[in-house]
């Protein structure tokens, strides 16, 4: 017990003269972007009371952060949570997770390169996981897409009568089988994942991605079928294009998000 107390005591010591920080916490910079990026994705109606955002520990790339079970515009710093990749809480202080955090932890389980994963049920792509029309990219801002978009089936994984979520290592691993090496899945009756080697790029595909389903959506009606999509070299100039200029719009929408809340 002695000892306990003082391992406490010390604990706070240390943590004091770090700026109140463990040596092992996150910078603050990518809390304060995670949090952002819930703001920001709930301003431009990528996600609502439901979703979510994660990134991988700065410090610890065998741990990932994700806010606690809640609507996203309403996240803050104090809300933030620390999980292993077997997606259960370091320290959950009694707070509530999300069921479908196994998404963000058998993602970086699997993509070392993965540094932010975004689950959305953006409506206008949720069509396209239940066509037999692919999702491919009508303009350049979307070129990430190029490389293709699978759709994960729930079925083949957890069997006919699911209640669609992702909620145990298992369906997670399956997921991230089906997304692969691409920056997006649909999930079939549910919505859709992003990952990024940033939060900003996580939120820039997670953004456009939602854009462009609305976009070949129209061009899909306009042109009985017949639509010229960006080829894949087309797609690949215009990706590494745009991954350069990520901060452009992540500034506009950071305050766009703020403006909201003022």
């Amino acid at each position: 017990m002695l000892r306990h107390l003082l391992s406490e005591i010390f604990g706070i010591v240390a943590a004091t003269g770090a700026g109140l920080r463990t040596p092992g916490s996150a910078d603050s910079a990518l809390i304060d972007d995670l949090v952002a990026a819930n703001w920001i994705l709930a301003q431009q109606g990528v996600i609502d009371g439901f979703g979510h955002v994660s990134a991988r520990h700065d410090k610890h790339p065998d741990r990932f952060l994700l806010a606690r079970s809640m609507a996203p515009a309403l996240v803050t710093a104090a809300d933030i949570m620390e999980f292993g990749l077997d997606s259960e809480a370091l320290d959950a202080r009694g707070r509530t997770p999300y069921l479908e955090r196994f998404i963000h932890g058998e993602i970086y389980r699997t993509r070392p390169e993965v540094q932010a994963v975004v689950h959305s049920h953006s409506p206008a792509v949720i069509p396209f996981g239940v066509v037999e029309v692919a999702l491919r990219p009508v303009f350049h801002l979307a070129g990430f897409l190029g490389a293709g978009v699978p759709v994960f089936e729930i079925r083949e994984a957890g069997g006919p009568a699911t209640d669609m979520l992702v909620r145990d290592p298992a369906l997670g691993a399956a997921l991230a089988r089906t997304l692969g090496d691409a920056p997006v899945a649909l999930m079939r009756g549910h919505g859709n994942v992003v990952v990024g080697g940033s939060i900003r790029e996580a939120v820039f595909r997670a953004i456009y991605t939602e854009v462009n389903a609305r976009l070949a959506s129209e061009a899909l009606r306009l042109g009985g079928g017949r639509v010229v999509f960006l080829n894949p070299d087309e797609a690949a100039a215009a990706a590494a294009t745009n991954r350069a200029q990520i901060g452009r719009p992540w500034e506009l929408w950071k305050e766009q998000a703020l403006a909201g809340r003022r």
